[in-house]
């Protein structure tokens, strides 16, 4: 049974080199070799959308899926809510690493949902700061074993850390 629970989360990347990538209507941008983190939401199946994003081949719909044929998710934090964090989380990742300018918030007045520099402590830090949700921590090991499986850790049930916890 898969899990329809709704959610925000943060997708830990990591770019191996310099390099200039085709982003769909954004055009060509320089992405520098490093740590991104990218926020984004899935209110009718946030476990969908992450296995979404580790998905290899894939057509690209979304900004982010531009990058990730480039880059390597490294982890991910999913914040389990009905509310749309992901803004919130975005506003507070910005104040600590550099944002991509447009990238990722052409549904919103974010400046950009994309974030270079940020760790995962950097972003638990910004989940804790937006909000008083549990979230929880995938490591990559995690996220290599369940590519394309299901991700039973993901199910509302599973304890998380409460937003503040350390990592």
């Amino acid at each position: 049974m898969k899990s329809r629970a709704s959610g925000s989360y943060v997708l830990l990347i990591d770019l191996e080199k310099t390099q200039n990538i085709s982003v769909g209507a954004l055009g060509e941008l320089r992405f520098d070799q490093g740590s991104y983190a990218y926020v984004g939401s899935a209110l009718n199946g946030v476990e969908s959308r992450v296995r979404y994003h580790l998905r290899k081949g894939k057509r690209p719909h979304w900004h982010i899926d531009y990058l990730l044929e480039r880059a390597r998710i490294e982890s991910v934090l999913i914040c389990r809510s009905i509310d749309r964090l992901e803004c919130r989380i975005a506003r507070e990742l910005g104040a600590e690493a550099t944002p991509v300018n447009g990238f990722g918030c052409s549904d919103c007045h974010c400046v950009s949902h994309l974030f270079f520099g940020a760790t995962t402590k950097v972003a638990g830090e910004a989940i804790a700061r937006a909000t008083t949700a549990t979230f929880t921590l995938l490591s990559s090991a995690q996220l290599r074993h369940n590519e394309t499986g299901y991700m039973p850790f993901l199910e509302p049930a599973t304890s998380g850390r409460r937003a503040g916890d350390p990592l």
